[in-house]
């Protein structure tokens, strides 16, 4: 039986079994997609990180994992990249199989696909800026430039990261603040929880000091703060006494480097002043004088 009008020719039942193969043959389609965008993911993943490992030494390993945010960083950016993926995947095969059942049916596809045409065209000039933002958080997350959780710089602005979308990225600065940045708005960023974080403090003395005596006590503070189980996981080595870093008319300034872990360079500065200060205190050495220090 033939059924003929001026929108669509319908044979039965070849036509309706031919749909249904279009429709499964889609939804096979679809799922294979889903299973290597799934793989394809895990396996970039897994690279990135055995790279990872092999340009970082065991303490920061060992601290990644002690503390869990490689892991969820990880697990963040493949259920983004995954659910973006699959939901692209979804909306393509979905429109070829429509496209196709239509074509099918005898519905003429030029007129349509004509419509679409300048439709899209013209979403495509009132929607420049949303789909610049999603291009940029594509890349951002591909490219892990920052996650939850890392200390950044975008523009003015600086604070930790509270959630990574595709089209916003939301930062809470130290007073507070919450900003919402668009991810097509960021040309650059500063992340400061990558790697490492380095500080140099320094510590003034006397004038009048022995050079070489201070230079010992303070290098006894620095092997006693890199054995000290509380700073330990924090340093990457053991704090580095300089020397001299300036001098002054009344106070000779003594550099130390602290080189620690991404972000974590305040605690143990702040350690290491407590420390020197009794050190230097208890061997006699005098603080520089209230004109040094106001010159």
């Amino acid at each position: 039986m033939v059924v003929m009008s001026l929108l669509m020719t319908w044979t039965w039942p070849e036509t309706p079994i031919v749909i249904a193969v279009i429709v499964v043959i889609g939804v096979v389609a679809h799922a294979l997609v889903v299973f290597a965008v799934s793989r394809a993911t895990s396996l970039a993943l897994k690279r990135s990180a055995e790279h990872a490992s092999g340009r970082t030494n065991a303490a920061v390993r060992l601290l990644g994992q002690a503390s869990g945010l490689a892991r969820a960083r990880a697990e963040q950016r493949t259920k983004t990249l995954g659910s973006l993926l699959r939901s692209v995947s979804g909306v393509v095969l979905t429109v070829v199989v429509l496209l196709t059942v239509l074509s099918e049916v005898g519905i003429p596809l030029a007129p349509l696909l004509a419509s679409a045409g300048v439709g899209g065209i013209a979403l495509a000039f009132g929607a420049q800026s949303l789909v610049k933002d999603y291009l940029t958080g594509i890349f951002m997350i591909m490219e892990d430039q920052y996650g939850v959780g890392d200390f950044i710089t975008v523009g003015d602005v600086s604070g930790t990261v509270q959630e990574v979308t595709l089209r916003v990225t939301r930062i809470q600065d130290p007073s507070g603040k919450v900003w919402y940045v668009r991810n097509g708005e960021i040309t650059q960023v500063g992340n400061i929880s990558q790697g490492y974080s380095t500080v140099i403090v320094p510590i003034p003395v006397a004038y009048d000091a022995d050079p070489e005596k201070v230079l010992s006590i303070l290098q006894e503070a620095a092997a006693a703060i890199g054995d000290d189980p509380e700073w330990a996981n924090d340093l990457i080595e053991a704090p580095n006494v300089l020397g001299v870093g300036d001098i002054t008319a009344g106070a000779l300034t003594f550099q130390v480097l602290l080189k620690t872990h991404a972000n974590q360079q305040w605690g143990v500065q702040r350690a290491f002043r407590q420390r020197a200060k009794a050190a230097l205190s208890a061997a006699g050495i005098q603080g520089p004088t209230l004109e040094a220090l106001g010159s």
